[in-house]
């Protein structure tokens, strides 16, 4: 599957002053990893993101926000995000700095 490849742009973009960061494409999108842990992606033309277990169910009230779901079983703590609700450069920071604010409460891998 091919990935929105402006929307990755825009993520390295917002991550870039991370100092462990790697990205790692997958067959279905691109993934970035902060401190060695998944912190969100690229899917289609959504955002993969990583929110937590304690965030999840708010975020899954939010408009164009839906349950990760590859393998007909939903991942908890983790959200896509459709495009509608990332058009504005100020969403799609939120969303990602949500996801390093997480990640960054992970211990080391």
């Amino acid at each position: 599957m091919a990935y929105d490849n402006q929307l990755a742009e825009r993520i390295r973009d917002l991550l870039q002053d991370q100092s462990d960061l790697d990205e790692r494409p997958t067959s279905g999108g691109l993934y970035f990893i902060l401190d060695g842990h998944l912190c969100c992606g690229v899917s289609g033309d959504m955002l993969m993101a990583r929110v937590g277990p304690h965030a999840y169910e708010d975020c899954l009230g939010q408009p164009w926000v839906s349950e990760m779901d590859f393998t007909g079983k939903a991942l908890a703590g983790v959200v896509f995000v459709a495009p509608q609700a990332l058009v504005d450069d100020a969403a799609l920071a939120d969303w990602v700095h949500r996801c390093a604010n997480f990640v960054n409460t992970l211990p080391a891998p």
